[in-house]
């Protein structure tokens, strides 16, 4: 197996993984710029996988082949009403962070399970019919070399995320709604001084959060698993979590952390099919982007500098 055929099959299958991790870390990003921390991204994932694989069952004869799409958009509004849940506890009553990002993953994933038994009278769903599948992208797939490594079996919602990705540095670096985002993850006092409301900006962060871990959720679910089960979102929030720390809150940081734990998650699908990984045990490939998960938050959380006011509760008029 040549070079060229090894970089046809790792770099789709990367983007392919990564393309969830990178829609869930963008919504960490914009939540801990804001100052909330938002370790409930898994249960973010989990209502937007359950939302777009029932709508795309539901709907998929009304809609045909835009359902995968419109089932995203439900997936979205789904993850941002669900995060509001999130900026009740933490901003209006100042819970402790923390533990309200915790009880969002347990209630997502219990509130799902029941409903898919609600609905559908057993412990899955059904495979949807309509998914993302593999396209060659037109014209670009001809671009000599590069074409076939990346614009061929690929995806359209890997190319989405990356697109979504700069978009989010635009408007978190660029725009003054970017800056009051900022100013109130980093000083609050000043930036209500200055006439930002505080406790807006920090709801608009955790909803976007929400929305855009919907997305994750739901572009998993769609193009990965392709139905919804207790075991559909497994862990991806948190490497979405890990990526953003490892890219230091900073969005196109967090996307090329996120592509990272996107290679080690194919890895371990694809791995059995490479020649200089072939000899290695499934289990030690399975287990890799877990490992490597953790040895970058050891390796770089030290490092990595959070936004000063991240998960510091803010009383008006208080020092």
């Amino acid at each position: 197996m040549s070079i060229m055929q090894i970089l046809m099959i790792v770099v789709p299958s990367t983007l392919l993984w990564a393309a969830p991790l990178i829609f869930t870390a963008l919504g960490g990003v914009f939540s801990e710029r804001s100052g909330v921390v938002n370790i409930g991204l898994e249960g973010l994932m989990v209502i937007g996988a359950f939302s777009a694989v029932v709508f795309n069952l539901t709907f998929v004869d009304t809609f045909g082949n835009a359902t995968p799409w419109i089932a995203l958009l439900v997936a979205m509004a789904a993850g941002a009403v669900f995060s509001i849940l999130h900026a009740v506890a933490s901003i209006t009553f100042r819970a402790d962070h923390t533990v309200s990002g915790v009880a969002i993953n347990l209630l997502a994933t219990g509130l799902t399970l029941f409903l898919i038994k609600l609905i559908y009278g057993k412990g899955e769903t059904d495979i949807i019919k309509k998914g993302f599948s593999k396209v060659d992208i037109p014209i670009l797939k001809d671009i000599p070399v590069i074409g076939k490594i990346f614009f061929q079996n690929t995806y359209w919602t890997s190319f989405v995320a990356i697109i979504v990705a700069i978009i989010a540095w635009y408007i978190v670096f660029k725009t003054p709604f970017g800056l009051r985002l900022r100013s109130v993850g980093e000083h609050p006092m000043a930036a209500d001084t200055m006439g930002v409301n505080v406790t807006k900006m920090r709801y608009l962060g955790v909803i976007i959060s929400g929305a855009l871990g919907g997305i994750g959720g739901g572009v998993y679910a769609e193009s990965i698993s392709s139905n919804f089960s207790h075991a559909t979102i497994s862990g991806q929030g948190f490497m979405a979590l890990a990526a953003m720390i490892f890219g230091k809150w900073h969005p196109l940081g967090a996307m090329g952390a996120a592509i990272f734990f996107g290679f080690a998650q194919s890895i371990s699908i694809i791995g059995s099919s490479l020649p200089f990984l072939k000899t290695i045990p499934d289990v030690y490939l399975l287990i890799a982007p877990y490992v490597l998960t953790i040895l970058a938050l050891t390796g770089f959380i030290g490092r990595a500098e959070a936004p000063k006011a991240d998960g510091v509760h803010y009383i008006k008029g208080s020092r």
